[in-house]
């Protein structure tokens, strides 16, 4: 019996154990994201030390590991061969597990331009409530057919089951990229970004926080000077400008310090929504955070009326109400799929949705 078998028959044992006593499991890798989701309950199973990269092919642009596998493990593989991680997985300062970052289907500022975490997972391995070893999707880009349950686990925060392994799709590093800044309020950085968003422009980044409009180019050089001299503003300097997207994606930003923060998802083209607090734009204004909001305030309300949604990051909240409300068919889906992977409801009772 190899090693990784002997870890999976532990799981299975642990499974069958919880099921037993109608008890539940908390899945864990590295605990950097504990703090997001509605709550955690449950004795805690421990995935971290399943770890490695399985196979890295760098011409099919194709990495598959274990859960455990450390962020920082996978970015460094990569970075040797000139690349990386396109929908940049937040840190949030640790050290975040691979089965974590899908778990939990988090992305960065690259999102709405190279595309979202679900969108770079090739497969996956579940280990699922009945002691099943299930796999789907497949290792490379065009082996992927009919209803993907691995993006579907993108996001499931593990109430599905434990996923042991995930194959990922990479890119090439940019061959240059510079940042630029512009002095602007925050509805005419709104404005700009709507421009800009039109024009055949290597955008890999749109962000307004502390009264500046931040756009990072990526590209080939010819573009990304091209580009530069159309947008104009002040070019700023490698190690400042990396700084300020790794802060935006870990949410470090001064701006977005407070007890208390709100996650907006709204149409980029929303105007700007009158909440007290400080604002900071990500996603070329699709994406809106709100420190500081003073308790009481009707947040959810001003995402719905700009067409989405609202979610309690960080701040005290009543048990369930964290996420935005789902609509009644929506959350009935989430429960025949809860209900099909986990019957007896092992894995991360309440994490995603209260009930489940």
């Amino acid at each position: 019996m190899t090693s990784e078998e002997a870890q999976i028959g532990e799981w299975r044992e642990r499974i069958r154990e919880a099921a037993a006593r109608a008890g539940a499991l908390r899945l864990k890798g590295s605990g950097s994201k504990d703090f997001y989701g509605e709550s955690l309950a449950g004795e805690v199973l421990e995935l971290g030390a399943h770890r490695g990269i399985l196979d890295y092919e760098p011409s099919e642009l194709v990495v598959r590991a274990r859960c455990g596998t450390r962020l920082s493990e996978l970015n460094l593989t990569l970075a040797r061969e000139g690349q990386f991680l396109a929908f940049e997985p937040p840190a949030f300062g640790s050290d975040p597990t691979l089965g974590g970052m899908i778990a939990a289907g988090l992305s960065g500022p690259r999102r709405a331009y190279a595309g979202a975490a679900r969108d770079f997972v090739l497969g996956t391995r579940l280990l699922d409530a009945r002691g099943q070893l299930l796999h789907f999707g497949g290792e490379v880009m065009k082996n992927v057919a009919g209803f993907d349950v691995s993006r579907l686990l993108c996001g499931s925060l593990g109430i599905l089951g434990i996923i042991t392994e995930v194959s990922l799709k990479v890119l090439p590093l940019p061959r240059h990229e510079l940042t630029l800044r512009l002095e602007l309020p925050q509805a005419e950085a709104l404005e700009t970004f709507s421009r800009l968003a039109a024009q055949p422009l290597p955008l890999s980044g749109a962000a307004w926080a502390g009264g500046a409009a931040w756009l990072r180019l990526s590209g080939a050089a010819s573009a990304v000077s091209a580009a530069r001299t159309r947008i104009g503003g002040e070019a700023v300097d490698e190690h400042p400008a990396r700084s300020f997207w790794q802060q935006l994606r870990d949410l470090a930003l001064p701006a977005l310090a407070g007890n208390s923060l709100w996650r907006l998802s709204v149409p980029a083209t929303a105007a700007v929504l009158r909440l007290p607090g400080e604002a900071c734009l990500d996603w070329g204004g699709s994406l809106r955070w709100y420190a500081g909001v003073p308790p009481g305030t009707d947040v959810r309300a001003a995402a719905v009326a700009a067409g989405g949604t609202a979610l309690h990051w960080r701040g005290e909240a009543a048990p369930g109400t964290r996420f935005h409300p789902l609509p009644g068919v929506t959350r009935e889906l989430h429960r025949r799929l809860k209900e099909r992977f986990d019957p007896q409801g092992v894995f991360n009772p309440g994490r995603l949705l209260s009930g489940l």
